[in-house]
């Protein structure tokens, strides 16, 4: 049974959604493979406490690695490319190249960006911290205004006050 809440972020309203009290999805407004609404089962705003106290200290700065439990629905493919990015350590970057690397399948580097892209868990799942071969930011589901805000607070170059 999925339920979900909307919380406050300094990049906009969360909908966190939940499969039988998991988190399985966490979207951004506007953000590209956005699933409809109508998904997302009933709205509840008791079951996220935890995600919402976790995001809190992230976007304060005091968090750096969450420990939430998650489901991750997509093919094998993609939950290892998922499970690939909760490796990247916070205020650090990899490549779509070094993901395909870490997979074993040096070719594959098309194919992690894809799955990049299709990441259900935004943020907590950081497929944020994934850029081009060359340093260059390349597409991100939240809007690559969005990505880059992310990278610099991650990095310590801009600090975010989170209200509410």
């Amino acid at each position: 049974m999925k339920q979900h809440t909307v919380t406050d972020s300094p990049y906009g309203p969360l909908t966190l959604v939940a499969d039988d009290g998991v988190l399985c999805g966490l979207y951004m407004t506007g953000q590209r493979h956005r699933p409809p609404e109508e998904t997302f089962g009933t709205r509840d705003d008791t079951l996220f406490a935890e995600a919402e106290e976790q995001l809190s200290a992230y976007f304060a700065g005091e968090l750096t690695e969450f420990t939430l439990e998650l489901r991750l629905n997509g093919t094998p493919f993609q939950r290892g490319v998922w499970d690939q990015l909760t490796r990247i350590p916070y205020g650090e970057t990899r490549s779509y190249g070094e993901l395909a690397d870490a997979l074993g399948n040096p070719k594959a580097s098309r194919a992690v960006g894809l799955a990049n892209g299709k990441n259900p868990i935004g943020i907590i799942v950081p497929c944020h911290r994934v850029i081009g071969a060359g340093g260059d930011l390349t597409g991100y589901g939240g809007g690559l205004d969005r990505k880059q805000r992310l990278l610099d607070f991650e990095r310590g170059t801009a600090l975010f006050q989170v209200s509410g």
